[in-house]
């Protein structure tokens, strides 16, 4: 595989979008939006897909002219710079405990949403769900994003997991309104709750223009390792990960990139390994982690449950071969752009064992994936954002292009 091949949307910057922005916002900032964004970890996103998303919005739409907030974990937020790229930083604390960290750091944040006179609050997942109600009632309007049925995952125990139930339950009924990155959770939320959602997906960075040399200090060749980036939870499937792939007949390394703030017995499972090729390097953010996937030979998507994947859509976009869990999800995301597999052990090393042998295979499902990468231009998304936002705040609709992607693309 070449190690230059091309690398995802080309107009992920919105400079299009921002142009004709700029006539409906106005120089002094006449029709721009106040938005606050809660539920992440913070911003710069050094954690996962919501902060990546958080960072991504923020960022373009204080670009664009509209006062952005977004809400931090105080672990999470590095140094004490209060404004980030333009986008305003609130710093709050939380307990340290799996179950309650994100939701109670989360209702802090729609009070103090609620206290600071925003247009729109937009929360990113469901577990805050049963307090979406406190910034309604100081006149914003809330967006929730859904995510996918957190619920379902299997690191939860009977209480939380009847607790984001409920969660799911209050944000059918409270929020103004949803938005659904997967169209089986648009389904969901219809059949369930007889609620309407508009579909906007998540999107993929581009490769980074100067290369900050992890493949060097990992000892790692471009397109001649495998890739599997998650959080060491059961339902991503880190463990049957390593497993099969020591079936694997292959001189390549697998990097297992990713580990789990609250599952130390998990993760020690997973590194139980005497295979050599075997590599964890731990959490990888940024340009580090968009350099790892860029390069790889064939990245890894075992997950099992949720809505759309935040690393299997970038996988997508920087052109990978990709082998993925045969799950809704991925199959509505990837379509034939991948290999799929069983969801079992033997069906992932049987189907790493294919591509791995097959140049040919390989190079056919990098094509694949590039012709599809379009889809997720972060530019086009946050014009969808942008649009939704305006209209809920009672602001003219922002005149500017949708990018590469239809409104209802998956």
């Amino acid at each position: 595989m070449s190690s230059t091949r091309s690398t995802a949307p080309t107009s992920t910057d919105g400079r299009a979008g921002r142009a004709g922005l700029r006539s409906a916002v106005g120089s002094e900032g006449e029709g721009a939006i106040r938005i606050r964004i809660v539920g992440s970890r913070g911003i710069p996103g050094n954690y996962g897909g919501f902060e990546t998303c958080a960072e991504e919005l923020a960022t373009r739409l204080a670009d664009r002219g509209h006062e952005v907030s977004v809400y931090c974990l105080a672990r999470y937020a590095p140094g004490a710079a209060r404004l980030y790229r333009g986008v305003r930083r609130v710093v709050l604390p939380a307990p340290r405990l799996k179950s309650l960290e994100k939701p109670v750091h989360a209702v802090l944040s729609l009070l103090h949403a609620a206290a600071t006179g925003a247009d729109v609050v937009l929360v990113l997942g469901i577990a805050a769900g049963p307090f979406v109600f406190l910034p309604r009632a100081a006149g914003a309007r809330v967006v929730v994003n859904t995510d996918g049925l957190e619920w379902r995952r299997r690191k939860w125990g009977a209480l939380a997991s009847s607790y984001l139930k409920f969660a799911e339950r209050a944000v059918g009924a409270a929020a103004d309104h949803l938005v659904t990155d997967a169209h089986c959770v648009r389904d969901y939320y219809r059949a369930r709750y007889g609620r309407e959602s508009t579909f906007i997906p998540y999107g993929a960075r581009p490769a980074p223009a100067t290369l900050p040399g992890v493949l060097q200090r990992l000892g790692l060749e471009a397109g001649r390792y495998v890739l599997y980036v998650s959080r060491f939870d059961p339902e991503n499937n880190a463990l049957l990960v390593r497993r099969a792939y020591e079936q694997v007949r292959s001189d390549w390394p697998l990097v297992m990139v990713g580990s789990a703030p609250y599952a130390d017995d998990y993760v020690r499972a997973v590194r139980d390994t005497r295979d050599p090729r075997i590599r964890f390097p731990g959490a990888i953010y940024g340009d580090g982690y968009l350099e790892l996937l860029s390069r790889a030979g064939v990245y890894v998507q075992a997950s099992e449950v949720g809505g759309t994947h935040p690393a299997l859509v970038e996988a997508i976009g920087l052109g990978c071969a990709i082998v993925a869990n045969d799950v809704p999800e991925h199959r509505e995301v990837l379509g034939e752009a991948g290999a799929y597999y069983d969801g079992g052990e033997a069906g992932l090393a049987a189907g790493l064992q294919a591509i791995i042998d097959a140049p040919a295979r390989r190079a056919a499902a990098q094509a694949a994936a590039q012709a599809i990468a379009a889809r997720f231009d972060w530019g086009a998304i946050v014009d969808d954002y942008e649009r939704l936002f305006a209209t809920l705040a009672g602001r003219a609709a922002p005149a500017i292009g949708r990018g590469a992607r239809g409104s209802d693309a998956c």
